[in-house]
């Protein structure tokens, strides 16, 4: 059995503080984590790409190395004149992590910008992911076309994954995250959203209120994440069921969200049912937070998921 999975969004330069004046510098962001991770749980066979934009620069040459080396395809990323990716820091202060963006001049906010591209991009596709936050660095015309090239897509036989992942700085105001959020969530079959987020956006009061909202909107699966707590999940063929995790002690949530969808991601395309990739996904994600850092291949070596 292959396919082809791609995801699309913005990577970025991490920088993350290593002692009081050294940082060190990765690659990451939230819907490349996942494509960094579903990389390594499909077959060989599969196809895993990522979409997005970088600049003709130095660094961007870098990251696109880097994503190469890591097994996924960068065939179809456009590159941008005039143009760089963006770039956060991770500082620590007595054990609290806070966070600086730059990302001003990142090419990947001009995805849309080529909607031919973007055709081309998504077609043919078994699985598409995105998140909240690669509609949020868009214009909101370029929201608008991107969920409506995702119809077409769909129409065509391509599911589509998506994460809400809220960042309310990327956003106009909250009722363009509402907005937003609600769009995506109707171009997509699969629905992730975080019930703290929720709570906060749209008033839920309960994980079921998420998945009843939601299944309005036209979802087919829906998955409400709880932070450390169950997570509460629904298709037609399961009906709400409820998960629990198994009690870990976490040492860095960076890519928890990220490689949970990785995770029912691979469950789901390679043929297993709702309940069976999230229980999955479930243990991908125990394992990740038990280190530091959004990339965690250790535990691909030792076998701790």
């Amino acid at each position: 059995m292959s396919g082809s999975v791609l995801s699309i969004g913005e990577c970025m330069v991490e920088l993350a503080q290593t002692g009081p004046d050294t940082y060190r510098r990765g690659f990451a962001g939230d819907t490349f984590n996942t494509a960094w991770y579903a990389r390594r749980l499909l077959p060989p066979e599969w196809n895993v790409s990522y979409g997005t934009c970088v600049g003709h620069d130095a660094v961007s040459d870098e990251m696109l190395a880097f994503m190469r080396d890591a097994g996924i395809d960068i065939r179809a990323i456009r590159r941008v004149e005039g143009r760089s990716v963006g770039l956060y820091m991770i500082s620590v202060e007595n054990g609290e992590r806070s966070f600086s963006y730059w990302r001003d001049q990142s090419a990947a906010r001009r995805m849309t910008e080529d909607m031919g591209w973007i055709e081309t991009l998504l077609s043919g596709r078994d699985w598409i992911h995105l998140s909240g936050i690669t509609l949020a660095i868009l214009p909101p015309t370029g929201r608008t076309a991107l969920c409506q090239a995702l119809d077409r897509a769909r129409e065509t036989g391509t599911q589509v994954s998506f994460d809400t992942n809220l960042r309310p700085r990327l956003w106009e105001g909250e009722d363009a995250m509402r907005a937003g959020l609600t769009r995506g969530a109707a171009a997509a079959d699969l629905v992730l959203p975080s019930f703290d987020e929720e709570t906060s956006l749209f008033g839920d009061a309960t994980p079921s209120d998420t998945i009843a909202r939601y299944r309005e909107g036209g979802s087919a699966m829906v998955v409400v994440k709880d932070g450390e707590g169950p997570i509460t999940l629904w298709s037609e063929a399961t009906g709400e069921r409820t998960l629990s995790p198994q009690p870990v002690t976490p040492v860095d949530t960076t890519a928890a969200g990220d490689s949970f969808a990785a995770g029912l991601l691979a469950g789901l395309a390679t043929g297993a049912d709702l309940e069976t990739a999230a229980a999955s996904a479930m243990g991908l994600a125990g394992g990740v937070i038990q280190h530091t850092g959004a990339l965690v291949p250790q535990i691909f070596e030792g076998g701790d998921t």
